[in-house]
């Protein structure tokens, strides 16, 4: 039996696969998954899935797993599981990212990760034999667990809320919406591997315990991390993240402004109609929500749903960006309290609040 060493973003693929949270994949996407997802965001068997799931390879370890059975998977030196290679293939990479990124600019981070890894693919069925226990972890549920979770605490509608960020008051209006619809809220931020400059999993987990410990009622909301890469690839993405959700047990998803973007690559609304074209089939309600900001009239956070000003008084309203959230606290100035809680603020004081180098 050959063996091959996975790096921790492949390692945490194989985990998220053999715990069901990438039903209904069984393991890595052979050729004709792969092809059919990356040109019409759909299994062979019409089952939607908009992005590829791959163990990336270089030629020769391609080479030396052709044919196997089987290859066992090792991590750090210890076995971790096992693939059984039903299928070996390569891609013409500039057109997979112009279909699955909507460019081949290899300033898009998500672009540059998958550029950077190997030229050959191994599809086919996995195993984990073991689980890693890592930093990013330990803070994290399997599908299984939140299911049961839910059913113990007697939820019937659970919201899932998908986030890379510190907290900051356009999230939290949001996810008030949310607990005015459903049972409870599941608040999974995705703290796998990200770009440098986005929040460390520390700061993130810190500012959302302090959010729910502080402000929202935490009898009716769940906080787990979610150990998997972020792909920054917006409106594609946000079907993922759905998807994803359904498999954790949550009834219902929030797709919000600009969705898993980055930079000026998609439109602020392109999520939510990408969602809409699947209608029913994903198996989850998407609440397609609006980006918040504050408005000095309306003295709050609003919506251009709930609010005209954006329009007739555009001086009195300030959006709020994660990004620029980011810039005012690399700058080391205190975001305004209308915007990002001193609270929360107080909570990330002193750690390490972004990350150094693309993970």
């Amino acid at each position: 039996m050959s063996e091959f060493a996975l790096s921790r973003s492949q390692y945490l693929e194989l985990e998220k696969l053999a715990l069901g949270v990438f039903q209904p994949l069984p393991g890595f996407m052979n050729e004709d998954e792969f092809r059919g997802v990356v040109s019409r965001m759909r299994l062979p068997d019409g089952a939607p899935f908009p992005l590829p799931v791959v163990l990336d390879v270089d030629a020769e370890t391609a080479a030396r797993m052709r044919g196997r059975p089987a290859v066992t998977l090792t991590y750090e030196g210890e076995e971790v599981g096992r693939v059984a290679p039903e299928s070996i293939f390569t891609c013409d990479k500039d057109s997979v990212a112009r279909q699955v990124f909507g460019t081949d600019d290899s300033a898009h981070p998500g672009v540059e990760f998958f550029y950077r890894g190997g030229d050959h693919f191994v599809g086919g069925p996995v195993m984990l034999t073991r689980r890693v226990e890592l930093d990013v972890n330990k803070d994290e549920m399997t599908p299984a667990e939140t299911r049961a979770e839910f059913a113990r605490r007697g939820w019937k509608t659970v919201v899932g809320f998908q986030t890379r960020n510190v907290p900051h008051r356009a999230h939290e209006y949001l996810q008030r919406v949310a607990l005015e619809v459903a049972d409870g809220l599941f608040i999974q931020p995705l703290i796998g591997r990200k770009k440098k400059g986005d929040y460390t999993p520390a700061a993130i987990i810190a500012g959302y315990r302090t959010l729910i410990g502080r402000f929202l009622p935490a009898a009716r909301v769940l906080l787990g991390a979610l150990t998997t890469n972020m792909r920054y690839a917006g409106p594609r993405e946000a079907v993922f993240h759905a998807i994803i959700r359904r498999n954790y047990g949550c009834t219902h998803f929030i797709v919000g402004r600009d969705h898993a973007g980055v930079g000026n690559y998609y439109g602020l609304y392109d999520a939510h109609r990408m969602v809409e074209t699947f209608g029913d089939e994903l198996g989850i309600d998407v609440l397609r929500l609006a980006g918040p900001y504050y408005c000095s009239i309306c003295d709050g956070i609003a919506t251009e749903r709930t609010c005209p000003h954006e329009t007739t008084a555009p001086h009195a309203v300030r959006h709020i960006s994660g990004t620029d959230i980011r810039a005012t606290l690399l700058g080391g100035a205190k975001p305004d309290p209308r915007l990002f809680r001193p609270e929360v603020l107080d909570a990330v004081r002193g750690m390490q609040l972004f990350i150094d180098v693309t993970e």
